[in-house]
């Protein structure tokens, strides 16, 4: 048998994913790789997961991650192999599955291809919330009020210097991979991957002259919130990592290759945003 690991993560709806499962299970098969789960993930699929290794320790370094999900799916194995060089390789069985390297109709082939090993790494670069421990998202970190609550008054700096000061519903700072996301309806400008550095942009700005900004690498963001202003909620992908209190600020930080995403090779970031969001003009 091949010494080769793969760390199988699935979708929250099991029945969207479990023939892709069985699937996995065949490839591992006929490939002699060993697939690993927890139990819960794998009682998830039933009799589809027959001969998947459910394991109570896993792994921290599997040679792959496998992921059949939605983006929100991928995000997770991601944060969860952050600074590992673990890759990520998805099958679409979400809505827009940006970050997938295959949509489900090709998940056999799909699945083939990642146990053979077949497959670019494209380094991903990620913003750290807070200190050196700080939680790490691939997508964005965003501050928003709360339903019902005031309108918030947000204020960021960069190197120290005040840049924005503005009421708003709430502020997103977004790497190039996740600028195709909340940024994007923010009306924020898309980064291509690869470029570094990230985009801060107003939610509902109350303001005629708010724009975006996109910020070198190096430079730190510092997001405080007005004294005398409720508490707005921080997330970091989408997840709730906490809140902003009247008067507190906190440091994001750009990370180069935070994480690992597995690719078919000859993918292009440029096809993605044409099939995932059609031609940007017209």
């Amino acid at each position: 048998m091949s010494d080769r690991t793969i760390r199988l993560i699935t979708h929250s709806h099991p029945p969207d994913a479990t023939e892709a499962v069985a699937a996995a299970a065949a490839a591992a098969r006929a490939a002699s790789v060993r697939v690993v789960s927890t139990a819960d993930e794998i009682a998830k699929h039933g009799d589809a997961a027959e001969g998947l290794e459910p394991v109570e320790q896993l792994d921290d370094r599997p040679d792959l991650c496998l992921v059949l999900g939605g983006d929100g799916t991928i995000l997770h194995a991601l944060r969860r192999y952050a600074g590992s060089g673990v890759p990520v390789f998805g099958i679409n069985f979400g809505t827009v599955g940006f970050l997938a390297a295959v949509e489900r109709d090709q998940a056999e082939e799909g699945i083939r291809l990642a146990f053979a090993g077949e497959y670019e790494e494209v380094d991903l670069p990620g913003l750290q919330l807070g200190g050196e421990d700080g939680t790490i998202g691939f997508n964005d970190v965003s501050f928003t009020r709360r339903p019902h609550g005031r309108v918030a008054e947000l204020t960021y700096g960069i190197g120290g210097e005040e840049v924005g000061h503005v009421r708003c519903d709430g502020l997103v700072a977004a790497t190039a991979t996740g600028s195709t996301g909340y940024n994007l309806a923010n009306s924020g400008p898309i980064l291509a991957w690869g470029v570094q550095g990230y985009v801060v942009s107003y939610i509902a700005p109350h303001s005629l002259t708010a724009r975006a900004l996109v910020v070198a690498p190096g430079d730190v963001l510092e997001v405080v919130n007005a004294e005398g202003r409720d508490p707005v909620d921080i997330a970091v992908d989408g997840r709730q990592a906490g809140e902003l209190g009247s008067g507190e600020g906190v440091e994001i930080r750009f990370r180069r290759g935070a994480g690992t995403l597995a690719q078919l090779p000859g993918s292009s970031f440029y096809h993605r945003i044409r099939e995932k969001f059609g031609h940007l003009a017209v």
